[in-house]
């Protein structure tokens, strides 16, 4: 299982009369790049905001360090910094 960052890019009508490009990364576990485009075509927020993919990376090596994904029965909530809370660090 490989860890991909999927790029993609919609366009609100509710900002900026729609001209504007807006972009997102999913990060989705996968066997190979096509199963990650299968997996983030099937998003509802991806279907829902007519999105579309500008590009697919692989995430193996962050920082010198090298990423491996492995299957976890029972994950553990984690940790969502916000705003202020980041910016007191």
């Amino acid at each position: 299982m490989n860890l991909y960052m999927v790029h993609v890019g919609y366009y609100d009508p509710s900002i900026g009369e729609g001209i504007y490009e807006h972009h997102v990364n999913f990060f989705i576990a996968a066997e190979n790049p096509k199963k990650a485009k299968e997996k983030v075509l099937e998003l509802k927020e991806f279907q829902d905001k007519r999105m579309h993919i500008d590009g697919i990376k692989e995430l193996s090596y962050v920082d010198g360090y090298k990423v491996s994904l492995s299957e976890e029965k029972n994950p553990q909530k984690q940790e969502i910094l916000s705003y202020d809370d980041s910016k007191g660090l």
